[in-house]
């Protein structure tokens, strides 16, 4: 049965830590007698290392160490696993070439590391930086997705033909060609799904520190390994370091507290860590390394970076027939440990949307460039499947002058119809579209619009407005055991411990929630402890795929219940009654009819560690969803467009508290109009980075959407214990696609019918020069 829940609560626990400058991120981490690190990193796209001196670093004041390629080899690293568990097409395994730490013979984008100076102080690791030199021989480089696939273009790496990776299809393509090719209507849509930057607040850094004694041989490889470092789950980390390292799991432990964002680029193990642990193994010392704002933009993961081509095959009355999809993925220089695995995974679980599509077929190309690596970005596939199939559905509703919204509703998978199988195999557990779109629709007065853009015309202006319908994938393509404990402390206080990686979603508020909710214990009497390096040894996979509520939040629900099962019968000792005649309520036991009782708190303090429990569940997919409304206006004069509206009505399950939801739902819809608006990682014919600063690159501000309001229609999931689905991304994929259709509908007023994001000034100022041309 699902927990309700209900009341409010006296305000998230991370705040008054964090707000008033008491957290503790990576970079306030310092080890005694630890060393400092900086990287000399490629400044060209693509050429061969003719020559790397470092002799004169070596030499310079302060300087223990630098290291290249060529220590990272002597390291006998293992090589880093790949995290696609299925097939291609044929069969095949996606191919993995060799990755290097630190580049050895060849770079292959800017940014990529060529050397570590390692030294007794930041500023004497930068001045040695300047004395390394390096000879390059140029090599053609490629930057566009699209033209790294085309006979003749420059090849990355010998084993990768036509810089293709990974080919992979799902669905049934013979009987999806057969519907096409019967079809009385089919459109054909083509989205370039623009590469961002992740930028989180909080640039990437780390230290990391080996046991200095090793075994009795004195092999300090087979030390203990310590890692600070801002991530999303200790386990995480220790998956991603094993597969460089080797096991057992016991020789590493992480450390991280408090993060500054992440948004998936937090996830794997970038190559930067790899060789601080290598160099601090080498050198016997601990070694700190702290990312300057334009190295985090230059060299962190990036996201979406996908051509997305779809095509909708439907009837006279806009009924849905079939869907197929043809994406390149731009994975940038080298498939990254989790890059391409979790928008392949998204886009197959998400083909159909929330619409009764009969068949399906995708196929997409992981291929190279000589760009940065691509990550699992806020999304990871879900904004991206999203937006191709909901500008077909825009596309379908045109060309049969239908309202949009009408051939929604048309298509719409019944709430009765669920639990749902898509043609794909997918297993949808729950949902109310057509309500979701009924309270969007009036609440938005969708109805309503063309007098507002009538308005807007006499005012010189174009007013343009979009919606969408949509859900996605929540929890993990991988189902596994996750578990949580649950500790008294002598004083009967609770300490709650998960493997979950907080990185601003509020996660300590929302466990503490659950268990106080559940046991009647205040919540100001919980600590949780996220990751804890010294807490107990938990199963799981960490945060990621908006899964930490439902999962480690289910967990620890199921705990709780065993801790009241156990207390029971600790509570009819305790009263010397029959334990069927104990009653629990709001933290108190009570024989029925009587006024005899013991605090559960009591029962903790007096029988120590007995309530002690791990609470433990085997992850589950959940589909949340939503019907978002836009409204924008175009001043053609100069290309500007304003957001002027934005309305979410979201189905996340049952909701732990409105406050939390909405903070999640809202930066998501944030980061979705950002990118549609302005955000891009632009690089020259040479694969320089054009928008290497905050003074070229384009971060959305509270400016940019000023009317925002979200509204909670729960259908809670069978799937879990707390009926709640995943709310960290649900916003991102609905921002971007319901805004970019706002957009095209303003500009297809103004002559305009195909443009890519971003819609900045400029550039929607020389379309609408170039419509009015013809």
């Amino acid at each position: 049965m699902a927990v309700a829940f209900h009341g409010a609560f006296k305000g998230r626990k991370e705040d008054q830590r964090l707000l008033t400058g008491q957290g503790q991120f990576t970079a306030d981490w310092n080890l005694p007698g630890q060393l400092h690190a900086v990287f000399l990193r490629s400044d060209r796209a693509h050429a061969e290392i003719i020559r790397l001196d470092v002799a004169a670093a070596q030499a310079m004041p302060g300087v223990v160490a630098v290291l290249t390629g060529a220590d990272m080899r002597a390291a006998n690293l293992s090589a880093p696993p790949c995290f696609i568990p299925f097939p291609g097409r044929d069969g095949k395994k996606m191919i993995m070439p060799p990755k290097d730490v630190l580049a050895v013979d060849r770079v292959r984008c800017v940014g990529q590391p060529v050397a570590m100076v390692v030294a007794e102080s930041e500023h004497a690791a930068h001045d040695a930086l300047e004395q390394i030199s390096v000879d390059y021989r140029d090599l053609p480089a490629v930057i566009d997705v699209m033209e790294a696939i085309k006979a003749g273009a420059p090849q990355l790496y010998p084993e990768v033909p036509n810089n293709i990776a990974f080919d992979w299809e799902f669905g049934d393509q013979a009987a999806t060609d057969k519907i096409f090719a019967d079809a009385p209507h089919v459109v054909d849509v083509t989205v370039n799904n623009t590469r961002v930057i992740v930028n989180p607040m909080e640039p990437n850094a780390c230290i990391a520190h080996w046991d200095a004694q090793g075994d009795a041989q004195g092999n300090k490889s087979a030390g203990r390994l310590e890692f600070y470092r801002p991530g999303q789950g200790t386990n995480f980390t220790r998956t991603f370091t094993m597969g460089y390292f080797g096991p057992p799991a016991e020789k590493y432990r992480f450390v991280s507290k408090d993060v500054g964002g992440s948004f998936g680029a937090r996830a794997g193990a970038n190559p930067e860590y790899i060789a601080l642990m290598v160099g601090a193994r080498q050198i016997g010392r601990p070694i700190k390394w702290v990312s300057t704002r334009s190295e985090t933009i230059l060299s962190d993961y990036v996201g979406r970076s996908v051509m997305t081509g779809g095509q909708l095959a439907f009837d006279n009355d806009g009924r849905f027939l079939a869907v197929r999809y043809s994406w390149h993925s731009n994975v940038g220089c080298y498939p990254s440990d989790l890059g391409a695995a979790g928008a392949l995974g998204n886009l197959r679980s998400g083909a159909i949307g929330p619409y009764r599509i009969p068949a399906v077929y995708g196929r997409v190309a992981v291929c190279l460039t000589n760009t940065g690596l691509l990550g699992a970005y806020r999304g990871a596939g879900r904004p991206e499947i999203a937006m191709n199939l909901e500008q077909l559905v825009d596309a379908a509703a045109m060309k049969l002058g239908l309202d949009r919204f009408e051939i929604r509703k048309r298509n719409l998978i019944a709430r009765d119809q669920y639990p749902y199988t898509t043609p794909q195999g997918t297993q949808y557990d729950c949902g109310d579209h057509a309500a979701l779109v009924a309270i969007a629709e009036e609440k938005a007065d969708w109805k309503g619009f063309e007098a507002r853009r009538k308005d807007a015309a006499a005012r010189g202006r174009v007013r343009g407005i979009g919606c969408s319908s949509y859900l996605e994938s929540a929890g993990t393509m991988f189902p596994q055991k996750e578990q949580t404990q649950i500790r008294f402390t002598d004083d009967g206080k609770v300490e709650i411990y998960t493997i979950a990686g907080p990185s601003g979603q509020g996660l300590e508020t929302t466990f503490a929630l659950v268990v106080s909710r559940v046991l009647g214990i205040p919540y100001d009497d919980i600590t949780v402890k996220n990751s804890d390096p010294d807490g107990p040894r938990l199963t799981g996979m960490g945060t990621g795929g908006s899964r930490s509520a439902l999962v480690y939040g289910g967990a620890l629900t199921y705990g709780a219940r065993e801790v009241i099962a156990k207390g029971h019968t600790l509570a009819a000792d305790a009263l010397e009654a029959a334990a069927q005649d104990i009653e629990f309520l709001e933290g108190t036991f009570r024989v029925k009819g009587t006024d005899l009782k013991i605090k559960l708190t009591d029962l903790a303090v007096k029988h120590k560690g007995a309530l002690d429990t791990i609470g433990e569940v085997q992850s589950e997919v959940t589909f949340p969803g939503g019907a978002h409304v836009a409204e924008v206006e175009l001043d053609p004069e100069t290309g500007t467009i304003d957001v002027l509206s934005y309305l979410a009505v979201d189905d996340c399950g049952n909701v732990i508290d409105h406050t939390m939801v909405e903070g999640q739902i809202m930066g998501g819809i944030v980061q979705g109009v950002g990118q549609v608006m302005g955000e891009v990682a632009h690089y020259d014919q040479d694969g320089q980075l054009l928008t290497g600063s905050f003074m070229d690159y384009f971060m959305p501000r509270a400016d940019l959407l000023t009317r925002i309001e979200i509204i909670d229609y729960p259908v809670p999931t069978p799937t879990n214990v707390l009926g709640a689905k995943g709310v960290g991304e649900t916003g991102c994929t609905g921002g971007l696609t319901t805004t970019y259709s706002a957009v095209m509908d303003a500009l297809r007023q103004v002559g305009v019918t195909q443009m890519d994001m971003p819609f900045t000034p400029g550039r929607v100022w020389e379309a609408i020069q170039e419509a009015k041309q013809g």
